[in-house]
Parts: structure tokens; sequence; C-alpha cells
């Protein structure tokens, strides 16, 4: 009879074990969110990902949980997942209600735009992973490398060029970034200066609002620029030859993920945001 309760207890502890070690199914949709998790050494740990997600090169190797910015409760189950890690507002209300009534646990983490904001944001992913150890070694490594970034900036020195961020996705679908963005905040953070404060977050872009903002240089996301036929064809936008950055012809042109990561790759971004500035001060 005891042998027979040791082995019971036995069998207990192993399904136990098996179940918490088959607890690492993890959807994450954003590419802040992959990165990080990524970063914190959990990547084997992702079964899918959002259209957004694309660094590091593993991650494009993952299945993606939906075609476009919008997430079925059928699509995202067949990838059986223990967790879905989201930014605010990517879910429904009904698909996060249904998979946390089927057992899914859906965790949401939002940004803060600064340097504190992405600490928080990577001891909240490393939280939520059960990486805490590993995600305390990351912020040491961020706050190092955000000196070093910060340091260079100011060094740099110099009038803030005015920048004026526009998200293309061809000719007809453009709108620019104003204050409290994650771009505003980006383009303060290398040295620049936002060239839109009447409005916040986006909205459409017009001739004659990028006439009256009169930038110093325009910035773009690389599939922006190839979204509208390259840089000359950005310069040959309506109204653009009328404004500082057309006459000198400055367009920036840089990774979207990078970009608006605010997360582990922050002081990159900042860097090369910043070293591109440097040749208009």
């Amino acid at each position: 009879m005891k042998q027979l309760t040791t082995l019971i207890c036995i069998g207990i502890a192993f399904f136990v074990n098996q179940k918490v070690m088959a607890q690492h199914r993890v959807i994450t949709l954003s590419s802040a969110l992959s990165e990080t998790v990524y970063a914190l050494g959990k990547g084997g740990s992702i079964v899918a990902v959002d259209v957004t997600s694309e660094f590091p090169s593993a991650i494009k190797q993952k299945p993606r949980a939906s075609r476009d910015r919008t997430f079925s409760l059928e699509g995202l189950l067949s990838f059986k997942p223990d967790m879905v890690l989201t930014a605010p507002k990517e879910l429904s209300y009904a698909v996060e209600t249904k998979l946390k009534r089927l057992g899914v646990k859906v965790v949401t983490i939002d940004q803060e735009y600064s340097a504190k904001g992405a600490e928080r944001f990577i001891k909240d992913v490393a939280t939520a992973v059960d990486a805490k150890e590993a995600g305390n070694t990351l912020v040491a490594r961020l706050q190092q490398d955000m000196n070093q970034a910060l340091a260079s900036v100011k060094k740099a020195g110099g009038k803030k060029p005015r920048v004026l961020f526009i998200y293309a996705r061809g000719v007809g679908l453009m709108s620019v970034a104003g204050k409290g963005s994650h771009i505003d905040a980006i383009i303060n953070l290398a040295g620049g200066s936002n060239a839109v404060q009447e409005f916040s977050d986006f909205k459409p872009y017009t001739t004659e609002a990028l006439i009256r903002a009169n930038p110093d240089v325009l910035l773009l996301f690389d599939f922006g620029v190839s979204s509208i036929g390259g840089k000359q064809a950005v310069l040959n936008m309506p109204g653009v030859a009328l404004t500082n950055a057309g006459k000198n012809k400055q367009v920036i042109s840089m990774d979207g993920p990078l970009l608006i990561n605010f997360s582990t790759r922050l002081p990159q971004a900042i860097k090369e945001l910043s070293a591109q500035l440097s040749i208009l001060k």
C-alpha cells in the first residue's frame, strides 16, 4: 500500500511538472514585446507573433497570429497558447474575455515613451514570462547604453533640427506625427525637435500642413519611403520643395521597429537618428 501511495505521488508530481514545463507557449502582439521576450532568452516560448514583429531575424520565422492587426479567437487558439502578451487595444474585449474564460492568460503591457518607460517595460515583460533575473540584467545594460547614447547627443549640441515624421503606406495613405507620440519622443531624445506641435498623436498628411511646419528634415520608415517610390519621389511630393527639407534634400529613412521600439534597442535608435540629424547641425 505504501509503495502504491509513493507511485501515485510520483505520478502526480510528474504530471504537475510536465504541466508547468508545458506552460511556455506565448503569443506576442507587438514588435517591442516580441523583441523583449527574445532578449530575455525566452524566444523559444514564442509560438506566434503579430505582423509588425521582425527583429531579431529568428522572429521572422515565427508564424503570424494574423495577416493584419486584427486577431480572431479561433486564430489565436489555433496556436494553443498558455499566454498572450499584448499592447493595449490590440485585442477586442470579446476576444480577450473568451481567451481568459478558456484558461489562456492575457497580459496587457503598456509603454511609456521615455528611458524610464523602457526600463519599466522590460521589467513588466520579464515578470510576465518569469524571467526577472534576466530582466534585471537587461535593464542594467540598457541604463549603461542609454547613458552613452544621451551623452553622445549632448556632445553633438547645436541647434535642434525641425523634424517632420510622415507615416506612409503609399502616396494616398500618409499621416504626420504630433506631440506626445512615440515618434515625438524619439525625435527629442535624438536631439531634434518635432516640427508639429499643434496636435497630439497622428493626423492625415496635407500639403498645407507640410508647408506650414517647414521642417528641416523629413523622417520616414524605410518601408514608407519605398511605398512612395524612393527618396527622390518623397522630395517630388507637392509642397516639399518649398520647405527647408526640400531645398536641402534632407530625407531620413529608418527601420520602423527600431525607431519605435522603446525597449531593449532604444539606445541604438537614439544613436542612429542622432547621427543623421547631426549632419544638419
